[in-house]
């Protein structure tokens, strides 16, 4: 890490330590009134607005980024993902680092943040290592008119079902609170950008952390967030600002 910019303060050039870094990306306490859980979103961008390249988030990331990624994931009790993003991705169960096993247990955490799966037709290899061999089971996040039998099928992998919608889908704000009620409140999702635009069109996004690749790869690549636009733009404030090799890992919170 190279610079840092906290909205009111600029500390000198130098690396930042995996402690400095969890305490800098802190989940906040929620204050009185104030919703339980907290959704933040972790993506990254080119300049031109490419969330992807070949259909993968890898190839316009760097180490400080997965350095972040790493952290966020080890503050989260869950992480949510597309279905589409786990098939593209080849996701993995959250793994233990014992740079954080402190920090988890003082929080109240298990080992690993949780894995949570948005998906509307269940169509995933439940014989993939994310079902078949967590830290903490993988959840499916689905609707209550989802097949019975992939419901059957994903059970049986290990999986825990959470019915968050009336039809086959998945409705954001009660994927929310179905997840705060199992004790997972700090929520942390990667995608992709269907999953990303239904948490924004239904408003329970609450943090965003944007990093900003500076490449150009042209193309058709999909936007960090996609789906309908909301009607009205959403205004977030900046709450960080970090600078390294021409890479920037910003956050914005819910203005």
């Amino acid at each position: 890490m190279r610079r840092l910019f906290p909205v009111t303060d600029q500390t000198d050039d130098r690396e930042w330590s995996l402690a400095e870094l969890a305490a800098a990306y802190a989940y906040p306490e929620p204050r009185p009134g104030e919703p339980v859980a907290w959704v933040r979103a972790n993506m990254v961008s080119t300049l031109d607005g490419a969330a992807q390249h070949d259909g993968r988030s890898q190839p316009i990331s760097n180490a400080t980024d997965m350095r972040i990624f790493g952290t966020l994931r080890a503050l989260a009790d869950v992480v949510v993902v597309g279905a589409e993003t786990v098939r593209q991705e080849g996701y993995r169960p959250a793994r233990a680092r014992a740079e954080f096993a402190g920090l988890r247990k003082a929080a109240g955490q298990g080992p690993a943040p949780a894995i949570a799966v948005v998906t509307a037709s269940l169509d995933l290899d439940f014989s993939l290592p994310l079902f078949t061999s967590p830290l903490v089971p993988t959840l499916v996040l689905t609707g209550a008119a989802a097949a019975p039998d992939r419901i059957v099928a994903a059970e049986k992998a290990g999986a825990r079902v959470v019915l968050a919608g009336d039809g086959v889908g998945v409705e954001p704000a009660r994927a929310v609170r179905a997840l705060a009620e199992l004790g997972h409140t700090r929520l942390l999702t990667e995608g992709g950008p269907r999953l990303l635009g239904q948490l924004v069109a239904a408003g329970v996004l609450d943090e965003l952390c944007l990093t900003v690749s500076p490449m150009l790869v042209a193309g058709d690549a999909q936007r960090i967030a996609g789906g309908p636009s909301v009607a009205v733009p959403q205004r977030f404030a900046l709450a960080s600002l970090l600078e390294e090799a021409g890479f920037l890992f910003s956050r914005y919170r819910r203005s």
